[in-house]
């Protein structure tokens, strides 16, 4: 075999291999980071000293700012633009605890003041704490009321010490929430974090945390979100729950899987009177499911907690709860996404209490008596108002509260299933953020998911309760770091439509859509399938429900089947159903390869080649064998004959809509032809002629005209490309030379002509002849 088809066998054969091995849940569009700068869809924020080092990110709708913490450093960016008119706080270390650092064997590395907790404090002010060079510190930052010129300041003369509030450890994980005043962490809270706790401290209520060192409370947990989420209208029964992953001790014979879990306290708990001084006596704790139901009812589970987010509804009591996962098996990596409903959290919580006779003992139902007031409920009135504090709670209670902080039933996901399940390899996933988005066929929530090389995916799922299978739809694939970086933090502006993503290296600010981007056709808009557009008549536009645009025009939407025959038909009198149809003539050399390039936008459309023969009029599906080859990037000829030429139909097959986007003639140059062109060009070297062509007017026309010959001579014979190069064409010194002595070849004889042609030819290096 001919080296250079055994070179297209090989390159072709990798491409083979790696689509075979693509998820076929493929992203319908993939855009890179300049296709993205390109549509001004995407601004960047970085650090004028070069390494941002985010550690927090807090989006603050009501100033209208992003407030971002890392190494030494805290931001305030606009929303609307976040590389422009950014301020600045430089908050170091200070020496004496840098050196405390060190001396204590930490490197120079963790030795900084990493800001680790960002809230809004009041109307004018924002909570700040850092780790402090491993000695915990806090600060308040004025950044003034909405309505005056925006202010950042550090206020010094208020730096307290942030010990409960903030980590040692710059790398350790932590979660806080503030509400009514008070800060709700959850952290180690030692120099060597093995201290692990749950901690609310700073405003008017006493302090209070979990009991040191007990496993059956909090065993080496990774924290992950937490939030205040009310109950009903009775202020002393809101609750705040934490997300976290620890070491389980209700594993089978002792055995410490990693289990996520919903922790929850009352915010009013004010610890006991006599025993649980100072301690929650209203901590309970369920396991989180996340599964995909298997065979024999064996599920596979997915119980490492990567991310949570908690997407509002209009009944702020009825939050909805959406949760990534990872698996910790050995045997294969996968990330699951799973949605909750608050009922299915307070019904776990409301539910038996799980128990424990001893050691050897498996973990059962509690079926005993349960004491008044029920264990984990608040001091409040709908409670029966009979105990003003945790502190008038009976020791029964406080008693059986100690002994009985794991619930019994877990908490299911909508559907009992993931919304989404990735196994394939492709993507490590890292962050979530949620919007709902009203369509002309219902709501649909659409999952922003971010990964660990700088990519986040746009994603919608589809249930179909008649055959409980969940569809996913990645709408896109976005590329948003020029450099692969891991997505550590993404905050969700749905007021503004936009999206921030946040690395150690810098900050991106996303538009969520971009409508006008999927194409100028009815066809176009509905394949998309993208809920925050439609087809207005004139053009892909943001959808917007009745009653709330004005200006709405008919639309035509259909994200659940993009059925886009059904929905644009009659379209075709406005314009055009689908861009035109590309048409292009192919020249191909008997016995080369050559390649049909056809690549479609959509990535989730199929290809189905057709070819009309020379002098006939019926069109027949191309049929591969060791010939031909179908690729991702068009039809392969690994060996043109005679026969092969024709008209070839490139058409694409996409939720049932068939269109044809790329017409290519192939004619065939027969192998004689080529090589008589080659001779004929050898006999007429000794007829002068001027050696250079008349520079084209249009742009780049010889560099066209260079590919064009390139693949009529075959792209693995470039020797003879490189002698017809030198040939035909000239280089920009030849040119030049040719202008300043324009009578050189004017006069003379024709062999002194002929003699300086050659000369003028062979004083050029040889790597620089030709085009």
């Amino acid at each position: 075999m001919a080296p250079s088809l055994m070179n297209a066998l090989v390159l072709f054969g990798l491409h083979l291999i790696a689509s075979l091995a693509t998820d076929t849940r493929q992203p319908r569009l993939r855009l890179s980071h300049k296709e993205l700068w390109d549509l001004n869809r995407t601004s960047v924020f970085h650090s004028p000293f070069g390494f941002l080092d985010l550690r927090i990110m807090h989006l603050d709708e009501y100033q209208e700012r992003l407030f971002v913490g890392g190494k030494d450093l805290i931001y305030s960016l606009s929303l609307e633009q976040i590389s422009q008119n950014y301020k600045e706080i430089h908050w170091p270390s200070t020496d004496q605890q840098v050196d405390d650092c060190y001396r204590k064997g930490r490197t120079r590395g963790e030795c900084a003041n990493f800001v680790r907790v960002l809230h809004h404090y009041n109307r004018t002010h924002l909570l700040a704490c850092g780790t402090g060079a491993f000695d915990p510190v806090c600060a308040f930052i004025r950044v003034g009321l909405r309505s005056q010129e925006h202010i950042f300041q550090l206020e010094s003369q208020r730096i307290e010490r942030g010990r409960g509030r903030c980590p040692f450890d710059p790398d350790s994980s932590v979660i806080s929430t503030f509400t009514g005043g008070e800060l709700f962490v959850g952290l180690y809270n030692d120099f060597r974090g093995r201290d692990a706790t749950f901690f609310r401290s700073m405003g008017l209520l006493p302090h209070v945390r979990t009991e040191h060192d007990d496993d059956r409370i909090l065993k080496e947990p990774k924290f992950v979100g937490s939030y205040m989420i009310t109950d009903n209208e009775d202020r002393d029964d809101n609750k705040i729950y934490f997300f976290y992953t620890e070491k389980a001790m209700e594993g089978d014979k002792g055995a410490q899987a990693i289990y996520t879990r919903v922790g929850r306290v009352c915010a009013n708990d004010i610890g006991g009177q006599r025993m649980m001084v100072n301690k929650w006596t209203t901590m309970l704790k369920s396991r989180l499911i996340c599964s995909v139901p298997g065979t024999n009812g064996i599920d596979t589970y997915f119980d490492e907690l990567e991310d949570v987010f908690l997407l509002q509804t209009r009944d702020s009591k009825n939050p909805e709860i959406f949760a990534l996962f990872s698996t910790t098996s050995n045997i294969f990596k996968g990330y699951a996404i799973c949605a909750y409903h608050m009922a299915s959290i307070r019904e776990a919580f409301n539910g038996p209490y799980a128990h424990k006779e001893g050691p050897e003992y498996h973990w059962s139902m509690y079926e005993g008596k349960v004491p008044y007031p029920r264990p984990g409920s608040c001091a409040s009135k709908v409670n029966g108002g009979h105990y003003d504090t945790t502190k008038d709670f009976p020791d029964d209670t406080l008693r059986f509260a100690r002994s009985h902080q794991l619930m019994y039933e877990s908490i299911k996901p909508v559907h009992k299933r993931p919304i989404l399940v990735k196994a394939d390899g492709k993507y490590n996933l890292k962050q979530i953020a949620v919007d709902r988005v009203e369509a002309e066929d219902g709501q649909y929530n659409v999952l922003f998911v971010g990964t660990d090389n700088g990519i986040v995916l746009k994603v919608i799922t589809i249930y179909n309760p008649e055959t409980e299978v969940m569809e996913e739809v990645i709408l896109e694939e976005l590329q948003v770091f020029k450099i692969p970086v891991p997505i550590i933090s993404m905050e969700m502006s749905t007021k503004r439509q936009r999206l921030y993503i946040g690395s150690r290296s810098g900050i991106v600010q996303l538009k969520i859509h971009q409508c006008e981007m999927y194409g100028t056709a009815c066809a176009d808009c509905c394949l998309a399938r993208d809920p925050y557009c439609a087809w207005d008549g004139l053009s892909c536009s943001r959808y917007y429900p009745s009653g709330t645009h004005s200006k709405r025009r008919f639309r035509r939407q259909d994200v659940r089947h993009g059925n886009a025959a059904q929905q644009c038909l009659g379209q075709q009198f406005k314009g055009e159903t689908l861009e035109k149809t590309e048409e292009q003539t192919v020249y191909g050399v008997e016995h080369n390869s050559t390649l049909l390039e056809c690549m479609p936008r959509s990535l989730q459309s199929k290809v189905i080649w057709f070819v009309q023969r020379t002098h006939e009029t019926r069109k027949e599906e191309v049929k591969t064998d060791d010939r031909k080859i179908k690729t991702d990037f068009g039809l392969l000829f690994l060996k043109l004959h005679r026969t092969d030429a024709g008209v070839y139909f490139c058409q694409t097959v996409e939720r049932t809509f068939v269109h044809i986007i790329r017409k290519m003639t192939l004619e065939i140059v027969e192998e004689e032809r080529v090589d008589e062109m080659f001779n004929k060009e050898e006999e007429e070297e000794a007829v002068p002629k001027m050696p250079c062509p008349v520079q084209s007017s249009v742009p780049h026309a010889s560099k066209a005209w260079y590919k064009e010959f390139l693949q009529l001579i075959g792209y693995s014979n470039f020797q003879r490309v490189e002698e017809y190069c030198e040939k035909v064409w000239c280089t920009d010194k030849r040119r030049k030379k040719l202008k300043m002595a324009p009578n050189k070849w004017k006069y003379g004889n024709p062999q002194e002509r002929k003699s300086r042609v050659r000369s003028e030819h062979h004083r050029i290096p040889r790597h620089t002849r030709g085009s």
